[in-house]
């Protein structure tokens, strides 16, 4: 849930602060992939202090665990910050949609132990948890896709060129 919150809320402020300094919507591609970069560095770096319970998602025949999560992690960070760069926004953006269909199965193995992932525990919610989750997963996913792969948007009816965050 913190992450959409985080996503949502970024992707908010930095229209606002667009329509605020330049006045104009072609800013909407380049809010949204500075939303996503911002919830994908938490996401990534919780991979360094929830450790512990993400390990508990993975399914038991996988070795080395922990480095998994670290890996993981360090992929949402570096894919997140690709779609800040034009050079790599497309193989960035390509890339995290591959990772979010890849990390599904750990959420739903996480659905079927009830993993608590802040605590380390056995405690969560269960399989109600899917109920949200996976229609999140693809939520995220699309917005990868239309924010970071996409080269123009619809806004008000009319093709709007994304801008390039650095460019």
């Amino acid at each position: 849930m913190i992450p959409l919150v985080i996503l949502l809320a970024v992707f908010s402020l930095t229209l606002l602060l667009s329509k605020i300094l330049k006045k104009t919507y072609s800013s909407v591609a380049q809010a949204g992939r500075i939303a996503l970069c911002a919830m994908l560095l938490f996401t990534g770096t919780s991979h360094f202090y929830l450790t512990q319970g993400m390990v508990l998602t993975l399914p038991d025949f996988l070795p080395a665990k922990a480095a998994w999560v670290y890996v993981t992690g360090m992929l949402e960070i570096v894919l997140g910050l690709g779609l800040l760069f034009p050079k790599f926004r497309k193989s960035s953006s390509l890339l995290l949609i591959l990772f979010l269909i890849a990390v599904l199965p750990a959420n739903v193995l996480a659905a079927l132990k009830h993993v608590d992932i802040p605590n380390a525990d056995f405690t969560g919610p269960g399989l109600s948890y899917l109920w949200f989750r996976v229609p999140l997963q693809l939520f995220f996913i699309g917005c990868v896709y239309v924010f970071g792969y996409r080269t123009n948007l619809q806004v008000r009816g009319r093709s709007v060129e994304s801008k390039l965050i650095f460019s």
